[in-house]
C-alpha cells in the first residue's frame, strides 16, 4: 500500500460519509499541506468524549503534516446551531461565550498539538462583514432552500416556530470555510447542510470547494441515543479518573467497539487482534479495561489510569464481580424509575419491600457504591452495573 493510500485509509477510519472520497484522494496526492477546519459552538463549559470524536480526526490530518484549524464559534454560538432542535435555542450572551472558549482551548490540547494548531475565532471575519455584509450573505439562498433543512422541515409541519436569525446559521458556518479558504471540513453527520453550504459559497466566491468528511454520532452509555450532556448518557473529559473508569466499564460489549473505531488511537491492526482473541476465549472485560486506561491515561495521565484501574477492582472485591453479568432493559416511561422497582425489575430482589431492606442494610449498590437513598429515581438514558449482596449483578439500561 503507497504511503498516500494508507494515509487515505487512516483518514476514512470510523468517517461516516466523505463528499467526495475522489477529491480527497487528489488533494492528498498533491503533497501539500492542507487546511483542516472544524467549528465548535463554545455553548457548555465541558466537552465529552462525543465532542471528541471530531478532535481525534483532526489529530489523525495533523500527524499527516497538515494545518488544522480549531475553530471556536463565538459569532455562531450567538445565534445558536438550530441542528436536530425543535424549538429555538435561547442565545448565549457574548460572556458565557468567551468563558466557554477558553475552557475548550484549554481541552482541546489534550489529544492536539498546540503548536501545531491555529485557533481561530469567526467573530473575526464575521464581526467585519456588517449589516451590509450580512444582507448580502443572506441574499445568497432562497427561504425554499433553507427549508430543505431536515429540522426545519420538521418544525414547519408540526407548527413550531422557526426564528428568521435560524436560517443564517448555515450561511455563517459556510462563510467561515469562504474565510478560511479550507480544503477540507469536519463535522457530523447531523451537520451535513450546513458543510455543503460551504461547498455551495466557496464555488460562488471562485474558490476550490472544501472536501466534506463526516463522523457518525457517537452514541452514549445507553448504546441507544448520542452521547449528551442533557440525557445524562455522557462521559465528561473532565470527569474524575474514576467516574470515567467506571462509566467506560459500564458499556455493552457490543458498543466497546465502537468506542475503540471512534475514540481509540490504537493502530486499527491491534483492534483486529483484540477480536481475535476474544474469539478464541479473552474476556471482553479486559479488553474493556484496556479502552478505560488509555481514554484515562489521555486525560489525566498514566498514574491516574492505573489508580482507576486498582480502584475499580477494590470495589468490586478484587474478583467478586462475575465475568458474565445479565444485561437487560428496563422501561421508564415517564422519563425515570424509582430504584426499587428498577432492582425488583432487574431480578435482583423478590419485591420492592426487600429492595427497601437491602438499601437500609448497605447491600444495594450502583457501579461498585451503596445506595443510601431508598427515594432514589434513575433517569432514562442511563446504563450501570447494579448488585445486591455479594452475587447479584445485572447490567440495566434504563429506557
Amino acid at each position: 500500500m503507497s504511503d498516500v493510500s494508507q494515509a487515505f485509509a487512516e483518514l476514512k477510519r470510523g468517517a461516516a460519509e466523505i463528499l467526495l472520497e475522489d477529491e480527497l484522494l487528489e488533494k492528498l496526492k498533491k503533497g501539500k499541506p492542507l487546511k483542516i477546519k472544524a467549528g465548535f459552538d463554545p455553548t457548555a463549559p465541558d466537552l465529552h468524549l462525543g465532542h471528541t470524536v471530531l478532535i481525534n480526526k483532526l489529530r489523525q490530518f495533523q500527524l499527516q503534516g497538515h494545518e488544522v484549524i480549531f475553530l471556536i464559534g463565538d459569532f455562531t454560538g450567538l445565534i445558536g446551531d438550530p441542528t436536530g432542535k425543535n424549538v429555538t435555542r435561547k442565545p448565549l450572551t457574548k460572556e458565557d461565550v468567551l468563558a466557554n472558549a477558553e475552557t475548550y482551548k484549554e481541552q482541546v490540547f489534550k489529544i492536539l498539538d498546540p503548536a501545531k494548531t491555529t485557533v481561530a475565532f469567526n467573530s473575526t471575519w464575521m464581526d467585519k462583514l456588517g449589516a451590509t455584509g450580512m444582507l448580502k450573505l443572506a441574499s445568497r439562498q432562497t427561504v425554499a432552500r433553507m427549508m430543505e433543512r431536515d429540522d426545519f422541515k420538521k418544525r414547519y409541519a408540526n407548527g413550531q416556530a422557526i426564528a428568521i436569525h435560524e436560517f443564517m446559521y448555515p450561511l455563517v458556518q459556510g462563510w467561515d470555510s469562504v474565510a478560511l479558504e479550507a480544503d477540507v471540513e469536519l463535522g457530523g453527520t447531523d451537520q451535513k447542510f450546513n458543510l455543503l453550504m460551504g461547498r455551495e459559497l466557496q464555488k460562488s466566491e471562485g474558490q476550490r470547494p472544501q472536501t466534506v468528511l463526516m463522523m457518525p454520532l457517537l452514541e452514549g452509555l445507553d448504546g441507544v441515543q448520542k452521547m449528551s450532556k442533557s440525557l445524562g448518557n455522557y462521559i465528561g473529559i473532565t470527569d474524575s479518573p474514576t467516574d470515567m473508569f467506571g462509566k467506560i466499564m459500564s458499556i455493552s460489549d457490543v458498543l466497546m467497539w465502537r468506542y475503540y473505531e471512534l475514540l481509540s488511537f490504537r493502530p486499527l491492526a491491534e483492534i483486529e487482534d483484540y477480536k481475535v482473541k476474544i474469539a478464541e476465549g479473552l474476556n471482553p472485560r479486559d479488553v474493556k479495561i484496556d479502552l478505560a486506561k488509555e481514554i484515562i491515561a489521555r486525560f489525566h495521565n498514566e498514574d491516574a489510569a492505573q489508580a482507576a484501574h486498582q480502584e475499580f477492582i477494590n470495589r468490586f472485591q478484587k474478583g467478586a464481580m462475575p465475568d458474565e453479568i445479565d444485561e437487560m432493559e428496563i422501561a421508564a416511561p415517564d422519563g425515570d424509575i424509582a430504584i426499587a422497582n428498577l432492582l425488583k425489575e432487574a431480578g435482583l430482589v423478590a419485591s420492592t419491600s426487600e429492595a427497601m431492606r437491602m438499601i437500609k442494610q448497605g447491600a444495594a449498590k450502583i457501579e461498585g457504591e451503596k445506595i443510601t437513598d431508598n427515594k432514589l429515581r434513575v433517569a432514562s438514558g442511563t446504563q450501570a452495573i447494579y448488585q445486591v449482596g455479594k452475587r447479584k449483578f445485572a447490567r440495566v439500561s434504563v429506557k
